[in-house]
């Protein structure tokens, strides 16, 4: 194993140091492992939670800023946070109109999070809400999961969503814009090789040099199945045809979002793209909005993710909004 580390049960902290010391504009609760705005939004501003295991980055993290998330939880690499993190961080950021909890569709993160809504409610008296993001189309259940993983979608939602915040709005339009967002978005992935877990200090699945994995999850756990090694275009048919037998896109404008899953150069994830785009036209999908780059990883896995969002006129423009995060920054 070959990574830029000093001991490989401190990676988190280490990581947490390295964050603190680039942004300015971020604040880290080191006891706690919670990244938060260095400076905290108006008073009656609903605040965005969210959080997961390490090795995802930027997400969650990378997040946190003007028009996203008010703070999230850092688990170790892999694992949830615990309820105890969660329920800190739901009651330093709220501002007395309300926490929205943005949780990926992982047993042990949703369990987490909803003990520590309920804490936060006894404790603190605050409105928690929660949604939970199941956008994978690889397999109704897995590993992890009672039914579909939470993956892709999560970044488009907590931009969409982050963005409604910020105009001030209430709790229950904010709650219900996000499950309109979860309901419309679709997403899958495949891997070319297996991610290493520091810890672990070696792949965490074998891949033979002429395989890959189809339906990949976000922890290495399997898709739908392992097939020969294919070009691009095969590729990108093999994500993209299972999203649109899923969801019917209609004529309305989308969002998509090519990710990579952290070691799969730039130049290979445009490549990608345009593979993609290719067939979004073919089947008549318009492309309102495009994102191509890193932005929920799997530590060093080779690899992409298509994630698709039918998007109206409001969720367009909420998507256009400002935002400044380290992951995400544009229009201020």
């Amino acid at each position: 194993m070959k990574k830029l580390i000093n001991d490989p049960d401190h990676v988190l902290a280490d990581a947490l140091r390295g964050i603190e010391a680039a942004h300015a504009d971020l604040r880290v609760d080191h006891e706690n492992r919670i990244i938060y705005r260095a400076t905290p939004k108006d008073h009656g501003t609903v605040a965005l939670v969210s959080g997961g295991g390490s090795g995802h980055e930027p997400l969650h993290g990378g997040f946190v800023g003007f028009g996203m998330l008010d703070a999230a939880c850092a688990g170790e690499v892999f694992t949830s946070p615990t309820p105890d993190q969660m329920q800190e961080a739901t009651k330093t950021v709220d501002r007395g109109a309300g926490v929205l909890h943005i949780v990926k569709n992982y047993t042990g993160d949703v369990m987490n999070f909803e003990m520590a809504a309920e804490l936060a409610a006894m404790e603190a008296s605050v409105d928690v809400r929660t949604v939970v993001v199941n956008d994978d189309v690889a397999v109704q259940d897995s590993l992890y999961t009672a039914g579909r993983r939470g993956v892709g979608l999560t970044v488009l939602l907590e931009k969409i969503v982050g963005a409604a915040a910020e105009q001030g709005r209430g709790l229950d339009d904010i709650v219900a814009l996000a499950e309109k967002v979860n309901g419309d978005g679709r997403s899958m992935g495949m891997a070319l090789t297996s991610c290493t877990v520091p810890a672990a200090g070696k792949p965490t699945f074998d891949l033979p040099e002429d395989q890959m994995e189809i339906g990949i999850g976000i922890h290495g756990e399997p898709g739908r199945h392992r097939v020969p090694m294919g070009t691009a275009s095969e590729i990108a048919q093999q994500l993209v045809e299972p999203i649109l037998g899923d969801l019917d896109f209609g004529s309305s404008p989308t969002i998509v979002m090519l990710n990579g899953m952290g070691g799969t150069p730039l130049i290979e994830l445009y490549l990608m793209y345009g593979e993609v785009a290719a067939i979004l036209e073919k089947h008549g999908v318009t492309v309102a909005r495009s994102l191509v780059g890193n932005y929920i990883t799997s530590l060093d896995m080779a690899g992409c993710s298509v994630t698709v969002l039918r998007a109206d006129d409001e969720i367009v423009s909420l998507w256009d909004a400002p935002v400044e995060t380290s992951g995400l920054r544009w229009g201020r």
